[in-house]
């Protein structure tokens, strides 16, 4: 039994570390290289780094618009000062979406101009939706592809009734049909 309690202790403080090394480096991932891009909540320091090494052409931030919150107006000022086009959608990582939301998310995304840099607050869960709707529709990167979006590997833990963004793998999992995937 003890033994199990360690296991259990160190597999909990390596997901811990794991998130926090995400946390302390913003992040930042290519979806698809050259094409899209995932953040948690970006600087304007974060920002130019991110224009410089991928060419960002412009920013979808999923935390919705709003205009006198620090980070905000730092992140429409640092995107108007690179001359990015800055697009704001708002997404709840505790509430799921449905058709009609991503139907709008996919519209924006299509308008933007590329590499697009998307982002929330922490760059795993509502991004991690964005990403995999954006690899199922848009890329048309297969469902394997489309899911490894919403994944520990950026720092994504969704179970009923343990984790606030479960709503988010099962907005997913509902869009499946929808986005041509059936089940075998």
């Amino acid at each position: 039994m003890r033994r199990v309690v360690l296991l259990a202790l160190a597999g909990f403080l390596a997901l811990a570390g794991w998130v926090g090394v995400l946390q302390a480096t913003g992040n930042y991932h290519a979806v698809i290289a050259g094409t899209l891009y995932r953040s948690a909540q970006v600087t304007p320091e974060s920002l130019t780094r991110y224009v410089a090494e991928d060419g960002i052409a412009s920013v979808l931030n999923l935390r919705g618009a709003l205009p006198g919150t620090g980070w905000y107006d730092d992140e429409l000022a640092a995107s108007d000062r690179l001359g990015l086009v800055h697009a704001d959608y708002k997404m709840s990582a505790s509430h799921g979406i449905g058709q009609q939301e991503a139907t709008d998310l996919l519209a924006i995304f299509a308008t933007l101009p590329r590499p697009i840099l998307v982002h929330c607050k922490s760059g795993a869960d509502r991004t991690g939706l964005a990403a995999a709707l954006y690899l199922a529709r848009i890329a048309q990167a297969g469902e394997a592809a489309a899911e490894r979006a919403l994944s520990l590997r950026y720092g994504h833990f969704a179970a009923p009734f343990l984790s606030r963004a479960w709503p988010m793998d099962r907005s997913f999992e509902a869009m499946e049909p929808w986005l041509g995937y059936h089940d075998s």
